[in-house]
């Protein structure tokens, strides 16, 4: 039986459900990180006692389960579009900003997929962009690639952040510390590729980055559907 499936106890003096549990828990995960997340540290923040959280959420994971699936919600559209690209991209675009608001999230997904509400109804979201253009089998490789790019892209992304952040150092700070080692090596003429890059490469931001290479996805998704007939 899943934690969404199996009954809440009854009400004891401090008020207590998953709602609250989860909600405490996503706030923990926002300031610290994972690591910051514990079912005794959830019940410090509720004034609880930790053996009441087990009469909730039986273990770790079921935790980490319930708060991704309560940021999924932040995901959905309020308006669904009629056209596939347009829906995959707001899909995408929405869960860059849900993992920037909780940096935690990314390392949490590419698992298995959550079987909350949210969950299923990101995934029902993304389906159905594509329904009618496609066979089923194609459509779940064509949201299973996107998916895959979107985690990866965004797991970069917050790992770079992360960096900075315990660095203490911008981009430029690094690039100016870094700059002789590049040079020396460069030099060498073994990358020369690389070198290429570094020179003549324009530097461009996360959002860029990320939407850009988003766009080549879904034109290689949609010349799939052009082969398919879709």
């Amino acid at each position: 039986m899943t934690v969404w499936d199996r009954p809440e106890p009854p009400t004891r003096p401090v008020p207590l459900d998953r709602e609250r549990i989860v909600a405490a828990a996503v706030a923990l995960a926002d300031e610290g990180g994972l690591d910051a997340v514990s079912l005794r540290k959830v019940a410090a923040r509720l004034n609880a006692g930790p053996m009441r959280l087990y009469g909730y959420i039986a273990t770790k994971d079921e935790l980490f389960d319930l708060m991704v699936d309560e940021v999924q919600a932040e995901i959905l559209p309020e308006e669904p579009s009629d056209d596939w690209r347009t829906a995959l991209r707001v899909l995408a675009l929405r869960t860059r900003r849900t993992a920037l608001r909780h940096e935690w999230l990314t390392d949490l997904l590419g698992g298995r997929p959550t079987l909350g509400p949210n969950g299923l109804a990101v995934t029902e979201a993304r389906l159905a962009a594509l329904d009618g253009l496609t066979d089923i089998d194609t459509a779940l490789r064509a949201t299973e690639t996107v998916s895959a790019y979107v985690t990866g892209a965004l797991r970069r992304e917050i790992a770079h952040l992360r960096a900075e952040r315990a660095s203490g150092q911008t981009d430029q700070d690094w690039q100016r510390a870094s700059g002789p080692h590049v040079t020396r090596m460069l030099a060498t003429g073994r990358f020369p590729a690389l070198s290429k890059a570094v020179h003549d490469g324009t530097e461009v931001d996360a959002e860029t980055t990320f939407t850009s290479g988003l766009e080549w996805v879904l034109d290689a998704v949609g010349a799939r559907l052009v082969e398919g007939g879709g």
